[in-house]
Parts: C-alpha cells; structure tokens; sequence
C-alpha cells in the first residue's frame, strides 16, 4: 500500500496577517487546520483511477475532481491567470531569487518555482491557484497509479474530501457541518470518529465493488445538501469556469479537466465524451535536470497555457 505525505499542522498567524490573506485570496484554505489522511481510502480511489481519461471509473459511472470541488472544498481561486513563468535549475540563479529549496519525495526541489509568483501580495490573487492545486493532484495520481509507485504526494485534503461530500457512507463523522471551506468538516475527524482510522483497504475495495446507484453524490453541493449561505459570494463567483473542458496548468505540470465526461456531476445529462486530446510531451514533463525555462512560451506548454488563458473568464 502506498504512503501519503501529508503537511505538518499549519503555525497560527498573527490577526494581522488576515487582510494579507484575504487579498492573496488564501485566506479560506488557511482556515482548513489539519484533515488527518486515511491511507487505505487513497490507495482504493487510487486503483479506480485512469491516467487515460483523467477520471476515476466506479460501477456508477465516470467522477473526478473538479474545478468546483477545489472551489468549495479548498476555497481556493479558480478563476484567473495561469499558474506558470521561469523557472530555473541553477544554484547562481537560485541564489539570487533568495530561493530556499524544499525536497519533494524524490530529493528535488520543486516548490521553489511558485516564491516569483509570490513576492508581489498584490498580484498573487490574480492566479488560478485552484487549478494548479487540481493539476497536481491529478498528476499525482497519474504516477500512484503506476505499479512501481510506493508513494503519494499531492494535496490529499482535497482529494478526501471530494470522497467524503461524493461517498457519504465512506466518511469518518463531521466535526463541523456549517463551515466554510468544506474540507474544514472533517478538521481533527480523528478525535471524534477514530475507528474510522483503523478501516483497511479491504473495505474501502469491497465498498467500490458493490457500490450501488444513489451512493455517489453526483449534485453534490445541491441546497439540500450545502447551505448556499455559508459559501462566499466571490466563490460563486468563479462558478463560470467549473465545468469548462480544458488544460490544468502549473508551471512544467500539464494536466487535462474532462468535464465533458462527468457531465452528471453538473446537473447535465451525459452525452458521448468528445475525442480525447493528447498532452503529449506536456504531460510527463519533470522538474528535474537542468530547468532554466519559461514554461508560458516553451514549445511543450505555451499552446495549453495559451488554451487555458483564451477559454476561460480571467478575473
């Protein structure tokens, strides 16, 4: 069974980093406090998922995350700039960025590409942090799905939590059920359901083999489901780009949003998917090795920045 990295529990802030937070746009993400990861749950969605179609297949049908589960779960932006720019690979070059490398599972740096992104408060909430954050999720669960792949990382609240509100009769008991973001209902589920802890792969395995029509939630966020007056009124907002069909882009990391094969999950009936489009060298493309490169005008990746940027609403 694979392991999951999961964050450290987040420093409490001074009351006056609020406003900074407010204007990045971070602010509801940094409200979410610590959802403990129930390993054997990742490792079963894992095995449902299909790097080809970018979706998980249960006997119901075709589900994903999607651009409104990061919206609702996260709080995060969806809307807005492509997350992309310059990275680059050299310890000069880093240096003079005033970069401090953090290591991901493989011994790389990697999130020192977002601090160019991050230096100017006033511009940061102008990015489509949302669609990133999907993007990498989707990546990695392209790479666990992998036979060889002993490990997971990549943002597991997020995906959890689309598996609690979707797969209600698979969830620990909520802690808060009228917050906002979603994902904060489960904050410290441990201390109120820890048997949910100890379930095993097996069960999770079991639960997907016979799953039944009606156990998956496709209107999930529905008002009899979510209060509409605990969601903000900036994230209804961005409600226009949550179903589009296009690139998830995050710097080298290239990613597919087929919507137009979880239709249902959008209130529509589901139609035949259009042709499956082809990311090709974009989407097994690595930070690793030499990497001085704009990803916004790379022969790989500027066609799909380019897509994201012309067919969705830029706040």
């Amino acid at each position: 069974m694979l392991t999951c990295d999961h964050p450290v529990p987040p420093d409490r802030y001074n009351d006056r980093v609020e406003e900074h937070l407010r204007v990045t746009r971070f602010y509801h993400a940094s409200q979410i406090g610590v959802v403990q990861c129930q390993k054997a749950l990742v490792n079963a969605l894992i095995e449902r998922w299909h790097p080809d179609t970018y979706t998980f297949h249960l006997l119901v049908g075709e589900c994903a995350v999607n651009l409104e589960d990061v919206a609702l779960i996260l709080g995060l932006p969806t809307d807005g700039l492509p997350v992309t720019g310059m990275t680059m690979s050299s310890f000069e070059a880093l240096e003079a960025e005033w970069t401090i490398l953090f290591g991901d599972k493989f011994g790389t740096g990697v999130h020192y590409k977002f601090l160019p992104l991050l230096r100017d408060f006033g511009s940061i909430g102008q990015y489509s942090w949302g669609s990133a954050c999907l993007a990498h999720l989707y990546r990695a669960l392209c790479r666990a799905s992998r036979f060889n792949c002993k490990k997971i990382d990549s943002p597991l609240t997020l995906l959890l939590g689309w598996a609690w509100i979707r797969l209600p009769y698979l969830s620990p008991l909520p802690r808060k059920s009228r917050n906002f973001p979603l994902a904060k209902r489960w904050h410290n589920w441990e201390r109120g359901d820890r048997r949910y802890r100890y379930l095993t792969l097996s069960h999770f395995r079991k639960a997907f083999d016979e799953i039944q029509e009606g156990q998956f939630v496709w209107a999930a966020y529905d008002v009899d489901r979510v209060d509409p007056n605990i969601i903000p009124a900036e994230i209804y907002m961005q409600s226009v780009v949550w179903s589009a069909t296009v690139p998830l882009v995050s710097f080298e990391c290239i990613e597919w949003h087929a919507t137009d094969r979880i239709r249902r999950q959008f209130g529509f009936v589901q139609e035949v998917p259009h042709q499956k489009w082809n990311l090709d060298k974009a989407h097994g493309e690595v930070l690793t090795g030499p990497k001085n490169l704009n990803w916004t005008t790379a022969p790989s990746h500027s066609f799909w920045v380019m897509h994201w940027t012309t067919n969705l609403y830029v706040s």
